[in-house]
């Protein structure tokens, strides 16, 4: 190879992995940005705002709750959590653990989260508490950056059963 091509090809490899450097996706950032969402909901549920605690989602989004109902769009989601935050978890305090972020494509992510909700007056029929005073959930959201903003496309909450008594 003479010293022109070799230099041609060095060049050619640079120029690849400087446009793949700068398509890569900035998963820092992202995770960043989605940590930021996750803690600002949870602060909206602490304050028992339901306006706020929805403010992510998009206008078509669905979400199935702790008991299997599913929620159509942003204003039936906001609506609902209204009810709760007046009743049942008008006094109640939630502690949100991100458990795992996954990017399956640059412009969609999955945030799983661990929520631990005491101080509730009561639950929704069939559910019981994890712990005594201690709801624990498992939360999972998919999001899509629209505009480099995240929002709420889908969510579901399940309910972490309590361990089994031990026999006698």
């Amino acid at each position: 190879m003479t010293r022109s091509s070799s230099f041609a090809v060095a060049a050619a490899l640079s120029l690849v992995w400087v446009s793949t450097a700068c398509t890569a996706p900035d998963h820092a950032r992202n995770e960043q940005d989605l940590r930021q969402l996750v803690k600002a909901q949870t602060e909206a549920w602490n304050a028992h705002d339901a306006t706020a605690w929805t403010q992510d989602f998009t206008d078509d989004a669905d979400f199935i709750n702790i008991v299997g109902t599913v929620f159509q769009g942003r204003a039936e989601i906001e609506t609902r959590h209204a009810a709760i935050f007046a009743s049942i978890f008008k006094t109640s305090h939630a502690k949100v653990t991100v458990r795992k972020i996954h990017f399956p494509s640059e412009d969609i992510a999955v945030v799983d989260t661990t929520h631990e909700v005491t101080g509730h007056t009561g639950l929704p029929p069939g559910v019981q508490n994890t712990e005594e005073g201690l709801l624990r959930t498992q939360m999972r959201y998919v999001l899509k950056r629209t505009q480099k903003q995240w929002r709420i496309v889908s969510g579901q909450n399940t309910d972490v059963k309590p361990a089994p008594k031990p026999a006698p």
